[in-house]
């Protein structure tokens, strides 16, 4: 296969984007079938690529990952479809009307910047970004090169949530809204912590591998999927888990209102394993949205020590509460329920998740050339993973944990989730104050110039923006 040389890909893909430009406003496919390209053959592309081939119209006529071992197993399962261990070779290919970009984390900004430049089509995995500067290039690009550009946050396309927001701000089914509260519970084990980097195996492109992130050596067991809990490759379960569910709370609860809180509040670490990852496994963030307060508790510990489960904690493991002065309504994915201030089921909401109409969602706007067709689309994914990239800033900036500093905010929600979080990590004989928990100062947020203001901006400001590694510099993307 071809290989193209970075200065090569440049002129092919501005040649593409002057093409593109040109041919705006209308980009609508000339024919009805979508020939697709995956970028990574990870597992969450084995789905994608189980629910796209299931559509009829659709082509998987492309594959490819670093991953010589990975590439090869998903091209057993498409024989017909091109192998690539470049991205660029894939994004070079004619053929190809839409990439999906299910990649690491830290690829998923400049994957698809390099897409659109091409002229193609772009579903991207949540997290749409690594970090806020990135997320908003990619924004940028969708709209200079007029693509489609979708967010897989699938339950955007779930009919359920359409149903919730009537309850809720149509209906007023139980009163106004008073505060939100989102939860994401879920044990996951230690990673290790070897005293010799890993090998990366032969079969692995390391290089393409790590593209924009930093050549660092790694002390965890396993390559694969493990980098999301080191901040040079993934964001920690709040940009793997805690997307999901602050999405919702602001697609249901503000409707899409509010793009980015004005204050964020917020204290985590990693603890109790003593493994090689870097992400914090305990999370708690206070959010003020300007209308509501918001918090989020997450935890991928077990309850306590010799314990399986996770912690008690109110509402779904993975969803989220909307208060109101009638009651509240619990919301996760595929279901919700609505109570009374007694406690009484009021109303049950059914859902099926949005997987494959969310494919269908991106297809049928692919085919039409219309972006505002889209569920989520890329300007929505930005502003939602924003609020997951500040919540990981305020652990990045912060310093030691002092309980007298976490009681600057006085919202019930805030303190009854801080009280939690105390008795949690109790059950494991950790201190919360004095110990490896860390808690940010109050950060103000500029929500329209997506920077931090005022006292403490400068420290926090440093992680809105990573250094890339040459030659995969995420572009600055200008009119």
């Amino acid at each position: 296969m071809s290989h193209l040389s970075r200065r090569q890909f440049l002129v092919t893909s501005a040649a593409a984007g002057a093409v593109s430009a040109l041919a705006r406003p209308s980009f609508a496919l000339a024919n009805d079938e979508i020939n697709l390209g995956f970028i990574s053959c990870g597992g969450r592309a084995g789905e994608h690529m189980k629910q796209f081939s299931s559509i009829s119209g659709v082509n998987i006529g492309a594959l490819c990952d670093p991953d010589e071992g990975r590439l090869a197993s998903a091209n057993k399962r498409f024989p017909d479809a091109k192998a690539y261990v470049d991205l660029r070779d894939l994004i070079a290919d004619k053929s190809i009307d839409a990439v999906v970009v299910a990649t690491s984390n830290h690829w998923h900004c400049l994957a698809s910047i390099w897409a659109m430049e091409a002229g193609k089509h772009v579903y991207v995995e949540k997290p749409l970004s690594h970090n806020q500067w990135e997320g908003r290039q990619t924004v940028e690009a969708a709209r200079k090169y007029g693509r489609v550009c979708a967010i897989g946050t699938q339950q955007r396309s779930d009919p359920m949530q359409a149903e919730i927001k009537k309850f809720l701000h149509e209906e007023k089914g139980l009163g106004e809204l008073v505060s939100a509260r989102v939860n994401r519970y879920g044990v996951r084990g230690a990673i290790g912590r070897r005293s010799t980097p890993l090998p990366i195996p032969s079969n692995v492109n390391y290089d393409l591998w790590l593209g924009p992130a930093q050549d660092q050596p790694i002390f965890r067991d396993k390559l694969q999927y493990d980098w999301h809990w080191d901040w040079n490759t993934g964001s920690g379960e709040m940009g793997n888990w805690g997307v999901h569910v602050l999405d919702d709370v602001r697609n249901n609860v503000f409707q899409d209102e509010v793009t980015l809180p004005v204050r964020i509040f917020g204290g985590g670490a990693r603890v109790v394993y003593n493994d090689a990852g870097n992400t914090p496994n305990v999370h708690f963030v206070y959010f003020d949205t300007g209308k509501i307060p918001v918090v989020i508790g997450l935890s991928n510990l077990p309850a306590g020590t010799d314990q399986k489960g996770s912690p008690a904690h109110p509402g779904p493991g993975s969803g989220y509460i909307a208060y109101c002065e009638g009651g509240r309504l619990e919301g996760q994915r595929g279901s919700a329920k609505a109570f009374d201030k007694d406690g009484k089921v009021v109303k049950e909401f059914k859902g099926n998740g949005g997987n494959g109409l969310h494919h269908r969602n991106f297809l049928d706007a692919v085919r039409a050339g219309d972006q505002s067709m889209l569920n989520a689309n890329v300007a929505v994914g930005h502003d939602s993973t924003g609020w997951c990239n500040l919540a990981n800033i305020a652990v990045r900036a912060g310093t030691p944990f002092k309980y007298e500093a976490a009681s600057a905010i006085d919202e019930q929600v805030w303190s009854e989730l801080v009280g939690e979080m105390k008795k949690h990590m109790a059950a494991h004989s950790i201190e919360l104050d004095g110990g490896d928990f860390q808690l940010s100062p109050i950060l103000h947020v500029d929500p329209a110039k997506e920077v931090f203001v005022g006292e403490h901006a400068a420290s926090a400001n440093e992680f809105l923006r990573r250094e890339y590694r040459a030659p995969y510099e995420v572009p600055e993307i200008t009119a």
